[in-house]
């Protein structure tokens, strides 16, 4: 192969000439591999012009071309990009195992750029204080107390945020997580939530935070007529909001059962009355997602006083276990407990208003229709925590509960 330095000096010459006035390529006698081949010029001082800018660009380029990458490397890395095609490569060659005896010490972790805890000046868009954020969904399982004394040890999907201060470029979202598993073998209420919130908002210097645990619920119920029993899974939210130094604990619970239409009840009667016409009314699982403020201080409202809140106000909650005199008493259930979507938000509200455990709450019903190809819905609140004139596009999309 040629020698570079010498095909290099070549190259210069046939490009700008070999003057005493043109800069020129000195080679020394070093071995091959090494790096004393230098550029001279009687008057490196001043500015050289664009004609000898391109010279020095095509020399380089062609010195490039015909030399092998490590040679170039050890020239200059960034010379490889100038050659065409290879503009983003990236010299030197990186290392492509996985480094398994690299060890992280406090010295590389110190070096180590962490843009989240930037200064504001790396703020991009409106400097401005966002309400949440944080980190949605990370699971773990998590023990939850029980009314019967026991404990279940549950799949929960956790949501965390914090407030971000006008001024602070990010946070450092697995602090979050991180906080929350030194509490994830401690058997859950709001006080272990509280302590949980307490320390996050400490770690990520925030003034409001929000925890939201979701997890599905078991609880046994009877069969109506069979006395069989089987496992009934209500889907429950906990919920930690602090705000302007004001702390609330909310309980969501999705409610699943069945909506007799009274009106399509009557008319199938009216059939079978007047023209003696078989007729069935239309019936459809519904759903209401029921959420409520706990008093502060008051006693502790068990996830089972909520779901028997819930029954008692509308008794026709979607069976488990079912033979047929089961299935025959719920057509007898439904046919004695008609029910309007109207009818659903105003018997939760009258069962929530009787305990005084609740504060605020808030009764989303949805009755998806076998008659309409729409569905049937209501909202009502009561108290500020849960009033809004705005409804998210999805919210009622959410309701449903596939088996």
């Amino acid at each position: 192969m040629t020698d570079p330095r010498a095909e290099l000096q070549r190259i210069c010459k046939e490009i700008i000439g070999n003057s005493d006035e043109r800069p020129h390529v000195g080679v020394s006698n070093a071995p091959m591999g090494g790096t004393d081949m230098n550029i001279h010029s009687p008057d490196m001082d001043r500015e050289p012009t664009r004609a000898e800018a391109e010279a020095a660009l095509t020399l380089l380029r062609r010195w490039a071309g015909d030399v092998t990458a490590e040679e170039v490397a050890t020239l200059d890395p960034l010379v490889s990009r100038l050659i065409p095609g290879q503009e983003v490569s990236n010299y030197p060659a990186l290392a492509r195992a996985y480094p398994d005896a690299f060890e992280v010490d406090d010295a590389y972790k110190a070096s180590m750029p962490d843009l989240q805890n930037g200064p504001a000046s790396l703020i991009r868009g409106a400097q401005q204080q966002i309400q949440h954020v944080g980190i949605s969904n990370f699971r773990l399982p998590i023990r939850f107390h029980t009314r019967d004394n026991g404990d279940l040890t549950l799949e929960t999907s956790v949501t965390g945020t914090v407030s971000l201060e006008a001024e602070k470029k990010g946070i450092n979202m697995s602090r979050i997580m991180r906080t929350f598993y030194k509490h994830a073998e401690e058997t859950f209420s709001f006080e272990v939530i509280e302590r949980a919130l307490d320390a996050y908002k400490t770690d990520l210097e925030s003034f409001d935070a929000r925890i939201q645990m979701r997890f599905s619920f078991p609880m046994k119920v009877d069969s109506l007529r069979s006395g069989l029993s089987g496992y009934q899974y209500y889907d429950i939210a906990l919920e930690l909001v602090e705000s302007a130094g004001v702390r609330k604990k909310i309980v969501h619970l999705d409610y699943v059962y069945s909506s007799t239409c009274p009106c399509s009840l009557e008319l199938s009667e009216h059939a079978r009355q007047f023209r003696g016409q078989l007729a069935t009314p239309h019936s459809q699982r519904s759903v209401a997602r029921i959420s409520v403020l706990l008093e502060n201080g008051g006693d502790v409202l068990w996830f089972e006083d909520l779901i028997d809140r819930a029954r008692a106000a509308v008794p026709t909650e979607t069976q488990v276990m079912v033979k047929r005199e089961d299935e025959q008493a719920f057509a007898e259930l439904n046919a004695a407990n008609p029910i309007f979507v109207e009818d659903a938000a105003r018997l939760f509200t009258e069962q929530l208003q009787l305990d005084t455990r609740i504060s605020d709450f808030r009764v989303i019903a949805s009755h998806q229709e076998s008659l309409h190809s729409h569905d049937a819905v209501s909202v009502l609140t009561e108290g500020k925590t849960f009033a809004a004139e705005s409804i998210d596009p999805r919210l009622f999309q959410s309701l449903f509960h596939i088996g």
